[in-house]
């Protein structure tokens, strides 16, 4: 299959660097010093699940240049989606689709405001992975998972094909989800609130994760999280919040967010898809968020300013 990687950060170009060991054809859009040393010198990729480079790996900045592809990774920042998705037409000719590797619930509906929703398969992944330098992408934890599907649910020949690519790579599990949204909201509830504590705290998981009054702030975040999405009418489970905590409890000790390094490093972040989202969809479905809003006030000060607001 032919792919393009719009976002060839932590999860694009792992995702992008394991299918083009598995011989697709891949291309990745990237800009900067992280562009010039993969056209100079290749990708590379140190992962938990084994080291790889892809020694001739394509990259760009024009991706109207790659020309129409099968599938467009889409995997920039929550804030950068809009900018990325008018990008997307060239790219998906006449039968392409774009998956969407976003940590909210809105890009799917961003990126389908732009090419239509029959172009868009809803995703998400389950990995931990920042670029360590140019050209260099660490899988630092979470054995690697992506999982997408249909607005509608079920299966189609297109879901089937793109898991068939994934099932083909070394470090990759994938899935066809039968009701996506569920998917989407689960991941939701693990990675903002996760995030929003971590940030808050300015520590790693090992360092808060103890504290009984920080888990218990956790463990709320949460709980608003699962009543907001079955008041927009998601069916999850009554076990979704326990299950999560269970897995945030076995995360390695120094495990943090992305959203927490962008802003402990001074960088615009996905606070607003993140958190943010949480407290306005709330107001908007009248469900209460009390933890979440704490914790977007502590940590909206630090957004504004890393966009330069005051």
């Amino acid at each position: 299959m032919k792919f393009a990687v719009i976002g060839s950060g932590g999860v694009g170009a792992y995702f992008g660097g394991r299918l083009a060991q598995a011989g697709h054809d891949v291309t990745f859009v990237a800009r900067g010093a992280h562009l010039s040393a993969i056209r100079e010198r290749g990708l590379r990729v140190s992962s938990i699940d084994g080291d790889f480079e892809i020694p001739a790996a394509r990259a760009t900045d024009d991706p109207a240049s790659i020309g129409p592809v099968d599938v467009v990774l889409l995997a920039v920042k929550t804030w950068q989606v809009a900018e990325a998705a008018v990008q997307l037409p060239p790219l998906l000719g006449s039968a392409g689709a774009v998956l969407t590797l976003q940590n909210g619930v809105e890009a799917p509906d961003e990126a389908a405001r732009v090419c239509g929703r029959e172009r868009v398969l809803a995703g998400v992944c389950r990995i931990m992975s920042y670029v360590e330098s140019p050209g260099h992408i660490r899988h630092a934890g979470v054995s690697a998972r992506v999982e997408f599907g249909e607005w509608a649910g079920g299966a189609s020949a297109r879901a089937e094909a793109l898991r068939g690519a994934f099932a083909g790579c070394i470090g990759v599990s994938a899935a066809v989800s039968a009701d996506i949204a569920v998917a989407l909201w689960e991941k939701f509830l693990f990675i903002a609130p996760f995030s929003a504590v971590g940030a808050a705290t300015r520590k790693p998981a090992g360092v808060w994760r103890p504290v009984k009054e920080t888990r218990a702030l956790l463990a709320a975040a949460m709980t608003e999280v699962a009543n907001l999405a079955r008041a927009r009418g998601v069916n999850l489970s009554p076990q979704a919040v326990d299950r999560t905590l269970g897995f945030t409890d076995k995360l390695p000790e120094d495990a943090t967010a992305s959203m927490q390094r962008d802003l402990l490093e001074g960088r615009p972040s996905e606070l607003e898809a993140q958190t943010g989202a949480i407290v306005r969809l709330g107001r908007e479905a009248g469900v209460p968020t009390p933890a979440n809003a704490f914790l977007y006030a502590v940590l909206l000060p630090s957004e504004r300013q890393a966009r330069g607001s005051f």
